[in-house]
């Protein structure tokens, strides 16, 4: 039962969001192919990796990825920015190019936001923060090398 609502509330921002970049691919207002956009998605959600780290997420020869960034840099949809701590080091930053293509779903997302403000009470939606904050920070261990990442 819970599954099934948790699966379907994630298939609707899903499909919200395909259905937002076919609107896009349509008026051809982005040149990314299918495999970037995920590539992009997920450099975004991993907030700046490296190269290396990228590629060993998502399980892919440096290579591979490197030739996935440079198309995407060729874009312009990300850019490679010196580390700080490390100048051999190069983290990989999306641009306000991605960033307006990102809008696709978080625009949706701040709708979803708007709505449940209006339909829940604060203790409800205090609740549902609390719980959706559990989730991500101890439910969903397979993805903690994100956090150490972005730490």
């Amino acid at each position: 039962m819970l599954g099934n609502v948790f699966r379907e509330v994630y298939m609707k921002f899903k499909l919200n969001f395909y259905k937002s970049m076919f609107e896009k691919i349509q008026n051809r207002e982005t040149s990314l192919s299918t495999v970037e956009t995920f590539c992009i998605e997920i450099i975004y959600a991993m907030n700046k990796p490296t190269v290396s780290e990228f590629a060993s997420f998502i399980q892919i020869s440096s290579p591979n990825a490197a030739y996935k960034v440079n198309s995407l840099i060729k874009k312009g949809y990300l850019v490679k920015k010196q580390s700080e701590k490390d100048k051999r080091e190069y983290h990989l930053e999306v641009t306000d190019k991605y960033l307006n293509y990102y809008n696709l779903s978080s625009s949706y997302i701040m709708s979803v936001t708007e709505r449940m403000e209006k339909r829940f009470s604060k203790d409800e939606l205090e609740l549902l923060e609390k719980m959706l904050t559990v989730i991500t920070e101890e439910l969903m261990p397979e993805l903690d090398s994100i956090e150490d990442i972005n730490s």
